[in-house]
């Protein structure tokens, strides 16, 4: 994707590429039947993201980040996500709701994630509590100085265990026009706290060697200084973060469609059945048209959601569009693909049966394609009063 970017932006996509293929790729085989990233690999990981400058890339240069805009920033995920969750996710990008760590919680939090110190887990999700981040159970009660905080979160992703939670949670209710809404806190929660547990979930078919990880709070008492921001904004800074978070995840679905697109390609020019290569076949070409087609579609949305964010303009439907066109865009590409390849598709010895599994899940994180098309819908309906 190298029409309509300037040369440093080019510079960029190509220093990611050699990125991945050099750093990342010859290890997704290992750590995908593993089911994690060893130590030594993913130390290896973040010190080479570290020399390249995409370590924390996302943040500001005045606390020591890259200070990239978020056109170059989705082109580095586009690449990236060519790859594995499970290995870039050590070319650590901290979440930018750290940039709201105010006195002493910019030393203790913030910059040891710049640094590459320390890492966070981003603790929204619940049991009962997916999409739909009202219906939250986890609570925090507030005695005297602390906040007393009791619940748990599952599918928390990570490469590796972090270091604290960035944990949202109930802290009251308030009335509103449209009646009772719960106030939303955002916590910082160290490891090690009294009451605060941390397990290994359950292995997932997609993106194997990225971690989930459930979370449990049993009376685990935080002072009043680790609230991130201020109480009752939680929710605030969570729709903050899920919507730049949708545009990453569409950047991250597209370099897959890529590669798939890519692979698909040169199969059907070198696959020979009844004498000639079977792209020579309609059933085959007209598939890569679609792919291709698709692809494009998908990257100028992604593209489009970037340059607005970029403005200050960007729009909850726009990020919303570009993750539900992307995230579907590269199921129908990944399945294609396999229906390219015949039965070789489904075999470990090839890539393309992990990059089919690893797509499934875009249309699962970061909101749901049935949570995308709400946002959309309200987006339009709501002007209108309905």
């Amino acid at each position: 994707m190298d029409y309509l970017l300037t040369e440093e932006q080019r510079m960029i996509v190509e220093s990611a590429r050699t990125f991945v293929e050099q750093e990342l790729r010859p290890y997704e085989a290992e750590t995908d039947l593993a089911g994690e990233v060893s130590e030594e690999l993913g130390k290896q990981i973040k010190r080479k993201a570290q020399e390249m400058g995409f370590y924390a890339a996302n943040l500001p240069e005045s606390v020591g980040g890259g200070g990239l805009d978020y056109v170059s920033l989705a082109l580095i995920e586009r690449e990236f996500g060519t790859s594995t969750y499970g290995l870039h996710g050590f070319a650590h990008r901290p979440s930018e709701i750290l940039m709201a760590c105010e006195g002493d919680q910019i030393e203790q939090f913030l910059m040891p994630c710049v640094r590459g110190d320390k890492k966070e887990f981003f603790a929204l999700t619940e049991p009962g509590a997916g999409s739909d981040i009202m219906s939250m159970r986890t609570k925090a009660v507030q005695d005297g100085d602390d906040w007393v905080i009791n619940g748990s979160k599952h599918f928390i992703s990570s490469p590796v265990e972090a270091d604290f939670a960035i944990l949202f949670a109930s802290t009251g209710v308030d009335e509103t026009p449209r009646g009772e809404r719960k106030r939303v806190t955002a916590f910082l929660v160290e490891k090690g706290l009294p009451g605060f547990a941390i397990e290994r979930g359950p292995r997932c078919a997609a993106q194997r060697a990225y971690q989930t990880f459930q979370l449990s709070f049993d009376n685990v008492r935080v002072s009043k200084e680790f609230i991130l921001g201020e109480e009752g904004k939680g929710f605030d800074l969570a729709t903050k973060w899920l919507s730049m978070g949708r545009v990453w995840v569409a950047a991250g679905a597209c370099g897959r469609a890529s590669r798939l697109l890519g692979l698909a390609t040169e199969w059907a020019a070198s696959r020979q059945q009844f004498g000639q290569p079977i792209g020579k076949f309609q059933g085959t070409s007209f598939k890569l048209a679609d792919m291709a087609t698709e692809l494009k579609a998908a990257d100028l949305l992604v593209l489009d959601a970037a340059r607005k964010a970029d403005l200050g303009i960007m729009e909850d439907n726009d990020a919303a569009m570009a993750k539900l066109y992307a995230a579907e865009m590269v199921g129908r590409v990944a399945d294609n693909t396999v229906q390219i390849y015949g039965g070789m598709g489904l075999m470990e010895d090839l890539p393309v049966e992990r990059l089919w599994r690893d797509a499934r899940l875009d249309r699962i994180w970061d909101g749901t394609s049935e949570i995308q098309r709400h946002i959309i819908s309200r987006s339009m309906l709501r002007p209108l009063g309905a």
